[in-house]
């Protein structure tokens, strides 16, 4: 039996070998658009979703391991951002977010034997400062390509933490996991050390 992180995620991957937590890693891919196009509920329950879908896609090809699904949602104003397409969108989209709360939402699932065992969302809000064109220009010559791969264009383990003058939230959960709950769990069915 082993556990598994159905994600391709780098900073998730990091904050599991920071913890200690031994895994092997087999991204999910599946089709987050149409689960979003078909969601009707709001950011947690949309982001427990994908995380939930993640975990059973996997689960599903190895029955008999514990999957890890993680996924973040990124609102601003009551609309969802998704990780930009491109440099320019990614502009367009912290233009939108300057002198804005952001709320970013992260949640985890566990998933054994084809089905979600467990679920865990959280969110944190995030005031993003007033952003120049000229600040938006230079922090996206130093961060992308990288914050393409980011909801919310940043990495608050780089120059990211730059955007914001208020944050209210975990710090894992930030980073795209609920990730004290998540060990919580892990302990609670054997799968690391209690």
């Amino acid at each position: 039996m082993a556990l598994i992180l159905a994600s391709a995620s780098s900073i998730r991957a990091t904050m599991l070998d920071a913890a200690g937590v031994a895994y092997q890693v087999q991204p999910a891919g599946i089709d987050e658009a149409s689960v979003k196009a078909a969601h009707q509920g709001d950011a947690a329950s949309l982001t427990t979703e994908l995380a939930s879908a993640k975990a059973v896609a996997v689960s599903a090809l190895r029955r008999g391991d514990w999957v890890i699904g993680s996924d973040s949602v990124v609102t601003v104003g009551g609309r969802g951002f998704d990780k930009p397409r491109d440099r320019a969108e990614a502009a367009a989209h912290l233009r939108t977010f300057s002198g804005q709360p952001m709320i970013l939402t992260s949640a985890a699932a566990l998933a054994h034997g084809g089905k979600v065992d467990w679920t865990d969302v959280k969110s944190a809000r995030l005031d993003v400062r007033e952003l120049s064109d000229a600040f938006i220009q230079s922090y996206l010559d130093a961060e992308w390509p990288e914050v393409g791969n980011c909801v919310g264009v940043f990495r608050m383990e780089g120059r990211g933490v730059q955007l914001f003058e208020r944050i209210d939230g975990d710090y894992f959960t930030i980073l795209g996991m609920p990730l004290l709950p998540l060990l919580g769990a892990l302990r609670a069915r054997r799968l690391i050390e209690s």
